[in-house]
């Protein structure tokens, strides 16, 4: 019996399953117009909504002002949570979020610290996307893997589906 593999996600579903991505994934690529740029996500909400510090005279920056679609791509390993989802962002220099979200390693992009005069919050709120991953974890996808290798057939342990918020 075929297995269906697919697990449409909405609301706080397909909040967890990129909240767990993406935290697992650590960073990410975040595609504007014209630009893609590799970012780490330094919170992500109840929400599902994606936080960053970016320069306020980074190219990206400039490309949101123009245009807030954008598309972020996120792998969290080799084997699964892979993830894609376009959002809409925006861009403010709310003082609370810089403070919760600062850290001293930001430090090497922001030499002036947390009250750097170039300091912007990013915050992508994710609209849909796509998801493919396993659906017990890394352990039991592997060891399946490996079942399915010594003895000649496909234990797939994988699952993918769309994602709405």
């Amino acid at each position: 019996m075929q297995e269906d593999h697919h697990q449409n996600l909405t609301g706080a579903d397909a909040v967890k399953r990129i909240k767990d991505i993406v935290e697992e994934a650590k960073s990410g690529f975040l595609c504007t117009a014209g630009h893609v740029v590799p970012m780490s996500p330094l919170k992500v909400d109840e929400a599902g909504n994606l936080w960053f510090l970016s320069a306020s005279d980074s190219r990206h920056n400039q490309e949101i002002e123009a245009n807030p679609a954008v598309r972020m791509y996120f792998q969290a390993s080799h084997h699964s949570g892979f993830l894609y989802f376009d959002g809409h962002a925006a861009i403010s220099r709310d003082a609370a979020m810089i403070k919760e979200l600062w850290s001293f390693t930001l430090k090497t992009w922001f030499t002036e610290g947390e009250h750097d005069p170039r300091i912007t919050v990013i915050q992508v709120r994710p609209l849909d996307g796509y998801y493919w991953d396993n659906k017990h974890g890394n352990a039991v996808a592997s060891a399946k893997m490996l079942a399915g290798a010594v003895i000649g057939q496909t234990l797939d342990d994988s699952i993918e589906g769309t994602l709405r918020l």
